[in-house]
């Protein structure tokens, strides 16, 4: 039986649930279930604190995990990133008191507050600059104004809660992050885990494209089909009248707006837009 870890909470529980809901899993739990055994698919899953997801995949107890990058680089297990899953995008970023430092090269000597401590101290020791960590559990915001930091080092999302505590970011991001499917860094490729990993890959592709259906003059075809030349190619119909065909095509949802603008343009009748619930390219 394949074993997959899941956050439990946090930013990263919702979308994890429902993703795994879309690709087929998890028809039916309890919020509060620990452990939950989907019969019908063979898969037992495990609900975790989501920093710790990355620990139990790198030991091997776990065959998969969902967690975010940074909290996988930040444990430091020797799990490895094998799908980005599109949802939960933060970045991992130093803040300090609003305008006393202006640069990363100006934290050498100062007190770091975080909860990311592996995280922190790997950037620290990439770029070279001697500062203390103070780690903390939970929320760091508050640590420059009781006194026990200079600066912080925080996942951030929006920047709201920094601002509010008197804080704002300084450099570029130390770290992009999103939720990833994870997996033991040692470990063999499985049928079960390429299975699992394709349902949610299927399930990206499917919330990122919708289907275009459109009548189109003949004489226009050839135009109509570069501007939906979908997967490999699109689907071309005859219709009762020789002198149209009717074309079916997936196209980019962020694009779908100018394509239709460019097929009515062009002459294109009845332009159809249906969402896609799952799909296998």
């Amino acid at each position: 039986m394949l074993r997959v870890a899941l956050p439990n909470k946090g930013q990263l529980a919702q979308p994890a649930a429902a993703l795994l809901n879309e690709a087929g899993y998890l028809a039916s739990t309890n919020a509060r279930a620990l452990v939950v055994t989907d019969l019908a698919n063979d898969v037992e899953f495990f609900f975790l604190r989501p920093k710790d997801v990355a620990v139990y995949v790198g030991a091997g107890t776990i065959d998969l995990g969902i967690t975010g990058r940074d909290m996988l680089l930040d444990s430091g297990a020797p799990a490895e990133e094998i799908m980005q899953l599109g949802f939960a995008p933060s970045t991992f970023r130093v803040a300090v008191p609003t305008g006393t430092i202006k640069s990363h090269a100006e934290l050498t000597g100062k007190r770091i507050a975080t909860s990311y401590r592996g995280l922190l101290r790997s950037w620290l020791e990439t770029h070279s600059i001697d500062a203390q960590i103070v780690g903390l559990d939970g929320a760091v915001e508050n640590a420059v104004a009781l006194g026990v930091a200079d600066a912080v080092a925080d996942v951030v999302a929006t920047g709201a809660t920094l601002r509010a505590a008197g804080l704002e970011v300084i450099g570029d991001p130390i770290l992009q992050s999103e939720a990833i499917l994870i997996r033991p860094a040692s470990s063999e490729k499985t049928q079960a885990q390429d299975t699992f990993e394709r349902r949610l890959h299927s399930v990206n592709v499917a919330r990122s494209y919708v289907l275009v259906d459109y009548d189109i003059p003949n004489e226009r075809l050839v135009q109509a089909c570069e501007i939906t030349p979908g997967i490999e190619s699109p689907t071309v119909s005859s219709l009762q009248d020789p002198e149209w065909s009717a074309v079916r095509s997936m196209v980019l949802s962020a694009d779908v707006h100018r394509i239709m603008d460019e097929l009515f343009a062009l002459g294109a009748k009845g332009i159809l837009v249906t969402n896609i619930h799952a799909c296998r390219l």
